[in-house]
């Protein structure tokens, strides 16, 4: 092919030994991540720790910040900002930005979940962000949340992820009577209100009054010795439901990684790390890991919160200029992940602009629906200052776009940051099975984009 012409790079083909070496350590420190972090509350305090251990201080509004400074900002347990000063002058620098979001789909508790059905306890959910809901039937799944009881006492539980904890399950046909589901579409094989979680099955012997709920008065019996919690605590809880899988390399040659939670904790973990780890301190560098992306950003812990416009203004402020004029000066990376070509199902994607598995970080001009309705749109000239920071610093990366034109689409928050006037584009590791209870992304990819945040703050 002539030199003039474009061709994607697959990183593995380029990698010498010591570039291989680093790709698959890199992906360790990853899987304990996002094993450890399958929930926002859970890969915020995973963050919040690490960056502890390199010096970084809570903020309290009104600080005066000043160049060395490293602070963060926990917003509630589910958003994180980390913050470091740089040594040159923010005011004409402006500050540079990644934000990507831990939070991912799952399976909610409902406020008042549990009762008990044909000798059954179960419990009710309300599924969080976009699923297909029949993957969630039939696999192993773990409790993970918060309960804040009556005197106000937190009670953390996490269930179903050690080897020798129950888990929890959703339960489908079997094939020999699902002829009248199996005629429905995918989509509504099973509803909503079809999501119902298997508890227990042994009655409680002691019962001497209700006699058709004594397997969920068992259950409350278990939950009241092992934690102390009546059923009125679930009105003041956060449980959740995710995949009680580990992560798991891919393929006899190890190259990817499944996964629960990849969108989008596979672009926060390169973000937060990238920060850590880079040594040149002369850019002024916000990390946010942002709550609430996958219901629209919404809340006190989404994108769409004012807090993200008043931490600028307080950098604003100690530096003696005003946040518009900072704002005009930053630049942000959306690091929120794009749809890995997939050649099981390749006729809802555009072959030349998809993003490839092991080709790099996927920057993403526009995203949106259709006519890029709801997209940022990042402009050529920034496009181009992209470009030139990756191509002079060795970053494998490539573009492309959620599927084909009117098959699909999808968002992020890359249009809530670039309406405050701040160039805004979409990076990301490319992720197949996106939404899935189980993920596959490449540990190429994971390295490239790392690399590529490093670059962008250095």
């Amino acid at each position: 092919m002539s030199e003039l012409a474009y061709k994607r790079t697959n990183v593995y083909e380029q990698a010498d030994e010591k570039t291989l070496k680093a790709i698959f350590d890199y992906a360790k420190g990853y899987s304990s991540f996002v094993d450890e972090g399958k929930t926002e509350r859970e890969a915020c305090a995973y963050a919040l720790k690490v960056a502890e251990g390199k010096g970084y201080k809570p903020f309290e509004f009104g600080q005066k910040l000043s160049a060395g400074d490293k602070v963060y900002y926990n917003n509630r347990g589910k958003n994180l900002y980390l913050i470091k000063m740089g040594t040159a002058d923010v005011a004409k620098e402006g500050v540079r930005i990644i934000v990507a979001h831990i939070d991912s789909p799952r399976l909610d508790l409902k406020q008042v979940p549990l009762y008990e059905e044909d000798g059954i306890a179960l419990a009710k959910t309300h599924y969080y962000g976009g699923i297909r809901k029949y993957q969630w039937a039939t696999i192993p799944l773990a409790l993970h949340g918060s309960v804040v009881k009556r005197n106000g006492e937190v009670i953390d539980v996490v269930v179903g992820e050690e080897e020798t904890d129950p888990v929890f399950y959703i339960s489908d046909l079997l094939p020999h009577l699902a002829a009248k589901q199996n005629a429905k579409p995918h989509g509504e094989a099973m509803g909503g209100e079809d999501l119902n979680i298997w508890l227990g099955n042994i009655p409680y012997k002691a019962a001497t009054e209700d006699k058709d709920n004594t397997v969920k008065e068992n259950l409350l019996r278990i939950l009241h010795e092992k934690y102390g919690l009546e059923e009125a605590d679930f009105l003041s809880a956060e449980l959740s439901l995710v995949p009680a899988m580990k992560a798991r390399d891919v393929g006899f040659d190890r190259g990817l990684i499944a996964a629960y939670g990849q969108d989008d904790r596979v672009c926060a973990y390169p973000a937060y790390t990238a920060l850590l780890d880079e040594t040149d301190d002369r850019r002024t560098v916000m990390v946010v890991l942002a709550d609430k992306e996958e219901i629209g950003s919404e809340g006190a812990t989404g994108m769409q919160c004012a807090l993200f416009g008043d931490l600028l203004a307080e950098i604003a402020s100690s530096v003696g200029v005003s946040s518009a004029a900072l704002r005009a000066k930053s630049r942000c990376l959306s690091a929120d992940v794009n749809a890995a070509f997939d050649p099981n199902f390749k006729d809802v994607c555009d072959p030349l602009n998809s993003t490839y598995l092991s080709c790099g970080a996927g920057l993403t001009k526009f995203t949106g629906a259709r006519g890029k309705s709801g997209s940022n749109d990042a402009s050529a000239e920034f496009v181009g200052e992209i470009r030139k920071i990756f191509d002079e610093n060795g970053v494998v990366w490539q573009t492309g776009e959620l599927g084909k034109v009117d098959v699909g689409g999808g968002g992020t928050v890359a249009k809530y940051i670039a309406n405050l006037n701040i160039d805004t584009i979409d990076i990301g590791v490319p992720v197949a099975s996106m939404h899935s209870p189980y993920e596959v992304t490449s540990k190429a990819d994971l390295y490239e984009t790392y690399l590529a945040f490093r670059a962008f703050i250095r």
